[in-house]
């Protein structure tokens, strides 16, 4: 609704008093011209748009750069056995969850910056754009600003990883850590209750689940023990740029279609 205000001045017109009839009447001054009443509009504010409010999410540490991209040396350093790595992108305690992404585990550029996916010819973030889960192309590589955080918990979707610990390629994590993973997922299904949840790799799932012939797509939930029958379960591609079968219009087609299993 607007807000207005209206600021009207009252004029007056001077008038001379009529002389007695015995004398010649004095014509009456002229009025001077009414002035314009005063109009002051006060501006409505404006409404923030949706996609422009800060939804905030459970709290992560700062890139432990500080903003910059890292070097090589810096890399070397964060491959430890550190079981976090990364901060999961979480919202707030009680807050519905659409979408749990799960990546299989952190790379070295991701746990320098403490933000998901972050090395540069990823594929993550772009084709999550073009599948319309962003409202702008998200730059991870120096870390994840709030706004960035922001566009996924407002669609109420989440990040965490299968395992913790970051490697160079995924490859190098045991089957031991693997299978502790996905007894630990699903711990985790059960406490957040997400509608969806999709893991990006087929070969880390089928050890996590001792599942060797599943495949891409839909699971059979019955499969997995203890898993909550209200949360779907999909599996789709590794979106590392190391993965020559998928390109990004093809990886925001999976997005698309697990994005619209929440509502089936």
């Amino acid at each position: 609704m607007d807000a207005s205000e209206l600021d009207a001045s009252t004029v007056y017109v001077g008038m001379v008093e009529a002389a007695p009839e015995s004398r010649t009447p004095i014509a009456p001054s002229a009025a001077e011209p009414e002035k314009p009443v005063s109009m002051e509009h006060e501006k409505p504010a404006r409404a923030e748009k949706p996609e422009n409010k800060i939804v905030t999410g459970q709290p992560r540490r700062p890139s432990p750069l500080g903003g910059r991209k890292p070097t090589k040396e810096d890399l070397l350093a964060f491959a430890t056995d550190n079981p976090d790595a990364i901060d999961d992108v979480l919202p707030l305690p009680g807050s519905p969850i659409n979408l749990l992404i799960v990546g299989i585990n952190p790379g070295l550029w991701t746990a320098a910056v403490n933000a998901p996916f972050a090395r540069p010819g990823n594929r993550f973030w772009p084709s999550l754009h073009r599948a319309g889960l962003t409202d702008d192309l998200v730059d991870a590589s120096r870390g994840l600003s709030p706004q960035d955080e922001s566009q996924f918990l407002r669609r109420g979707i989440a990040l965490t990883n299968l395992v913790g610990r970051a490697t160079v390629r995924a490859d190098e994590l045991t089957k031991e850590e693997l299978r502790a993973g996905g007894a630990n997922l699903v711990r985790r299904v059960r406490e957040l209750q997400p509608k969806v949840v999709a893991i990006a790799g087929i070969t880390a799932f089928r050890v996590a689940y001792s599942q060797p012939r599943a495949k891409m797509g839909l699971q059979d939930t019955q499969l997995i023990t203890g898993w909550p029958p209200a949360s779907k379960l999909w599996v789709i591609p590794q979106p590392s740029g190391l993965n020559a079968h998928e390109n990004i219009d093809s990886l925001a087609q999976h997005w698309r279609t697990v994005w619209e299993a929440r509502g089936a």
